[in-house]
């Protein structure tokens, strides 16, 4: 009797078994997973679906395949994306704090992704260096070419589909900067928030970042504190989540300091484990179970080792760790408590 790795099946059990078959020759390592990408083209087939439906599927698995290439030999390097507007020029104040931000943060060891289009794009590649730069560009009519500085360079990637592209931003990105933008950027911190606030992301910073006496993000801050916060539309902590500046060097130190004492995070079983560059002691962690007790769906916040999941997968199992039952929807308290954790490093 043929093993299937996956009980999500074609319907067809002889289909099954040349789908196994074909395995064995790749000897891909997660089996399941590859045996259930295989699976679904096959259902895709057999159900007839639409012959455009079929093409966006096909490229957008060919494009995080590809994009995942491209980043994978990076894995160990922190990377922060910036956001901002394609027709801000050169000269502009925006321009010159996307350019001097970039410098400043690639001078702190992180990468930098953008869009790999013009205006702040432009500027936040020229400022950290192609050497510290990835393009995730997205090809449409009027603007399709990268920028000069990106335009070669193997770590440029060329996109169909927004939404290909921004699930890449924000899965490799380990902190986020938004200059001011059009719908795109609106659309991206929007995005983000959202993303963060429910976690379907890992927390991570994101700073909104006005030239030095400009008003766009200060603006923002103050609609979404009358027209959001105070009609009950979001809680008020969901604010700790973003910081709206105009100083460079708070950005990048809003954005460093969020990796003082905080590594990453990984959901197991009914646990969500939080990796650390550090050692917690005793009095500290009495005082996060004092302040962060309401975040914690039962029990307290404890020290542990790496648990039998991370091992399996080799995920940072040196690492120091604390782990608590959270109650999966207090991601502004988990931001308050990374950040306790950065102060106290």
């Amino acid at each position: 009797m043929t093993s299937f790795p996956s009980s999500y099946r074609t319907g067809d059990d002889e289909v099954d078994r040349e789908i196994v078959e074909l395995l064995r020759h790749v000897e891909p390592a997660d089996q399941e997973f590859v045996f259930e990408l295989m699976v679904s083209a096959v259902r895709l087939a057999k159900e007839e679906v639409d012959r455009g439906e079929l093409k966006m599927v096909a490229a957008a698995v060919k494009e995080f395949r590809y994009s995942f290439g491209v980043f994978a030999p990076y894995q160990g390097i922190r990377k922060c994306t910036v956001f901002g507007s394609a027709r801000t020029k050169q000269g502009d104040p925006a321009y010159t704090c996307a350019r001097d931000f970039a410098e400043a943060i690639a001078a702190r060891d992180w990468m930098v992704i953008t869009g790999a289009g013009p205006g702040i794009m432009e500027a936040g590649h020229e400022g950290a260096g192609a050497e510290n730069s990835f393009g995730v560009n997205i090809v449409l009519p009027f603007e399709a070419d990268a920028n000069q500085v990106i335009a070669d360079d193997p770590k440029l990637i060329n996109f169909k589909y927004f939404f290909t592209r921004k699930v890449m931003f924000v899965k490799e990105s380990h902190g986020f900067v938004m200059l001011p933008g059009g719908f795109g950027t609106m659309d991206e911190a929007f995005e983000l928030l959202t993303l963060i606030q429910t976690g379907k992301s890992d927390p991570a910073p994101i700073v909104l970042l006005d030239p030095p006496g400009g008003t766009y993000w200060s603006f923002w801050k103050e609609f979404v504190e009358i027209e959001l916060r105070d009609q009950g539309m979001i809680a008020e902590d969901d604010l700790c989540l973003v910081r709206v500046t105009d100083s460079i060097e708070e950005a990048v130190e809003e954005i460093c300091h969020f990796y003082r004492s905080y590594h990453s995070v990984r959901h197991v079983g009914s646990r969500l484990v939080m990796r650390l560059e550090r050692e917690v002691g005793d009095a500290e962690l009495a005082d996060l179970n004092a302040r962060f007790g309401h975040i914690v769906a039962k029990g307290e916040i404890e020290r542990i080792g790496a648990t039998d999941a991370e091992i399996r997968d080799d995920d940072h199992v040196d690492l120091p760790r604390l782990a608590f039952r959270f109650d999966k929807r207090s991601w502004a308290g988990v931001r308050r408590l990374i950040d306790a954790l950065n102060d106290a490093g």
